[in-house]
C-alpha cells in the first residue's frame, strides 16, 4: 500500500476525505438556516403542502412528485454505467498507464496498484452515490403516497391542528429525499475532483477545493438563494438575477397585494 502511494498521495486522499466530511456536516448544521438553499425551500416545501391540503385538484402535484422522482432515477441509472466502465477499465489497467504516463502533467511512473486502487475509491464512491439516489427515489414515492392520502378540503373529520401536522410531516419527508438527492449530486461532484487525481495529487487537492468552494457559493450565495429568499420574505430588497439593480418598493408592493 505505501508502496503504491507516495506521502504527496496520502495528503491528497486525506484533504479529500476531510473536505467532503467537513462540507457534509458543515451544510446539515446550516440546512434550517434561511440563509442556504435548503433553509428556504424546507418553508416552500411546508406552503406546498400546506396549500395541497385546501385544494381538491391534485393532478399537478402528483406530477411534480414524479418529475422529482425520475430525476433520481436519471442519475441512478447514469451511476450504473458509470460503474459498468470502471469496472471495464479495471481489466485494461496496463493500457491506462500507458495513457496516464505521457500524459505532460501525470505523475512519475503511476505503478498499476496505485492505479487499481484509485478506480476501486471512483467505484465505492459511484456506489454510493447509486444507493443514494435509489432511496431519494423511494421517499419521493412515499411522498407520493402522503399526496394521495391527504385529507381533503371538505372532511369534517380532521381537525386544523392535525391537517397543520400533516403538512409539517410532509414537507419533512419531501426534505429527506431532497437531501439524499443532493448527497448522490454531491457524490457526483467529489467523483470529478477524484479524477484529477489520476494526473497528479496537487491537481487532485486543487479539484478537490475548488468543489468544495463551487458547492459552498451555490448553496450559501448564489444569485438563485438570494430570490428564493426574497420570494418568502417581501421585506428584504435583493439584487436582480438578471440586472444589478435592487427590486423597487412599488414591486414589492404590487407583490403583497
Amino acid at each position: 500500500m505505501s508502496a503504491a502511494f507516495s506521502l504527496l498521495d496520502w495528503l491528497a486522499l486525506g484533504w479529500f476525505t476531510l473536505c467532503w466530511a467537513w462540507y457534509y456536516e458543515y451544510s446539515r448544521r446550516r440546512q434550517r438556516s434561511k440563509r442556504c438553499l435548503a433553509g428556504v425551500m424546507h418553508g416552500y416545501r411546508y406552503d406546498w403542502m400546506t396549500r395541497l391540503l385546501n385544494r381538491e385538484a391534485r393532478i399537478a402535484d402528483a406530477t411534480i412528485m414524479t418529475h422529482l422522482e425520475r430525476n433520481g432515477a436519471f442519475f441512478a441509472s447514469s451511476a450504473l454505467l458509470i460503474l459498468a466502465a470502471l469496472f471495464g477499465l479495471m481489466g485494461t489497467t496496463e493500457r491506462a498507464l500507458l495513457v496516464l504516463s505521457d500524459l505532460p502533467l501525470s505523475a512519475a511512473e503511476p505503478s498499476r496498484l496505485g492505479l487499481e486502487l484509485k478506480l476501486l475509491l471512483l467505484i465505492t464512491l459511484f456506489i454510493y452515490a447509486f444507493f443514494t439516489f435509489t432511496w431519494s427515489m423511494r421517499q419521493y414515492n412515499f411522498c407520493a403516497i402522503l399526496i394521495g392520502s391527504a385529507p381533503d378540503p371538505g372532511e369534517k373529520d380532521t381537525t386544523p391542528g392535525s391537517r397543520k401536522m400533516y403538512a409539517i410531516q410532509a414537507a419533512n419527508v419531501i426534505d429527506l429525499a431532497a437531501n439524499q438527492f443532493n448527497y448522490g449530486l454531491r457524490a457526483y461532484y467529489f467523483g470529478l475532483a477524484l479524477l484529477a487525481w489520476f494526473l497528479h495529487p496537487v491537481a487532485f487537492i486543487l479539484a478537490t477545493t475548488g468543489v468544495v468552494l463551487v458547492l459552498y457559493r451555490r448553496e450559501f450565495h448564489s444569485k438563485t438563494l438570494k430570490a428564493l429568499a426574497a420570494g418568502r420574505d417581501l421585506d428584504v430588497n435583493f439584487k436582480g438575477i438578471l440586472q444589478n439593480e435592487e427590486v423597487s418598493p412599488e414591486l414589492l408592493k404590487n407583490k403583497t397585494k
